[in-house]
């Protein structure tokens, strides 16, 4: 899944080191406001050093993220979790969104595709 927006917050990082592993880690959280009549806003995070010095998100950076959503239960609470994977720079347009949403009315609609019919010179000899 992927949003566009403009970085309205950075978070402080925060790591430490695995108990399972020992290895350490480092994630950073952002809030991303999605334009609109009523704009949305979105906390995602970004997991390993890596990634944050990569994708280097810097308040009020205009941004595509591509990311996951997951839930996890903790205490008998359940916590979503949206970790971006790919960042993408400037407000982009999905490209072939209009072939895709032809796509995908074809593949809903109730009715198959019209069909222009045989004329007299055709040589479809069917009778349906």
């Amino acid at each position: 899944m992927e949003l566009t927006g403009k970085i309205i917050a950075v978070m402080e990082p925060r790591g430490g080191v695995s108990a399972r592993t020992g290895n350490s880690w480092k994630t950073q959280e952002y809030v991303l406001e999605v334009p609109g009549q009523y704009p949305k806003r979105c906390v995602f995070n970004v997991f390993g050093e890596d990634r944050i010095n990569q994708f280097n998100i810097q308040n009020g950076d205009e941004l595509t993220i591509q990311f996951d959503i997951d839930a996890r239960e903790y205490n008998g609470r359940w916590y979503n979790d949206v970790r971006a994977y790919n960042v993408i720079r400037g407000q982009q347009p999905v490209a072939g969104a209009p072939v895709a949403a032809a796509v995908a009315s074809e593949a809903t609609s109730p009715f198959p595709p019209a069909q222009e019919p045989a004329g007299e010179g055709s040589t479809d000899d069917l009778p349906f």
